[in-house]
């Protein structure tokens, strides 16, 4: 009887997996998006009205996140980091977070001392343009707009690796 219920559990978990490969969001085997240009959006900056487009000339970091995301959570303290690291050297990290709640977002960023910015989209449009829907996700955005990298799933952003991928493309 027991191998008859550890078969039918691997048979549910290989048709789950099945299912979240042929699944239209999970994107794998897509063409490159590297090189194209990152989709344009408006969102709130400093209190003040703002695009992505405004921020031509830096390298950005676009992370889409949420606080009910455990791996997005642990990675935003490693993100508010590179963020100290690159604003000086013409980059920035920007958050766009899918939170339904500003009350539970708000306290989230003061509790987490996180001062990159943030912009709460809680009609998840912004994500959408970017087919991204599994959190987090991470846009690497070089200084003339285009897409250099996305990465998928939580990252320690201070490793080596990625500060050198970064900071070598804010001095292009």
């Amino acid at each position: 009887m027991r191998d008859k219920i550890m078969s039918a559990v691997a048979l549910i978990g290989a048709a789950g997996l099945l299912l979240l490969f042929a699944s239209p969001s999970y994107r794998q085997g897509e063409p490159s998006i590297t090189g194209q240009m990152a989709p344009d959006f408006t969102f709130t900056l400093d209190g003040k009205p703002a695009k992505l487009s405004d921020l031509r000339g830096k390298v950005i970091v676009l992370n889409f996140w949420a606080t009910w995301c455990p791996p997005c959570v642990d990675e935003m303290p490693s993100l508010d980091a590179l963020h100290a690291v690159i604003a000086p050297q013409g980059g920035m990290v920007l958050g766009i977070s899918v939170d339904d709640t500003d009350a539970v977002y708000t306290e989230f960023l003061q509790r987490l001392n996180i001062h990159f910015p943030n912009y709460r989209d809680p009609d998840k449009r912004i994500n959408a343009t970017y087919g991204s829907f599994m959190f987090p996700e991470t846009y690497i955005i070089g200084r003339d707009g285009r897409i250099a990298r996305k990465i998928i799933g939580p990252q320690h952003w201070t490793s080596n690796d990625h500060l050198s991928y970064i900071l070598n493309l804010a001095k292009q």
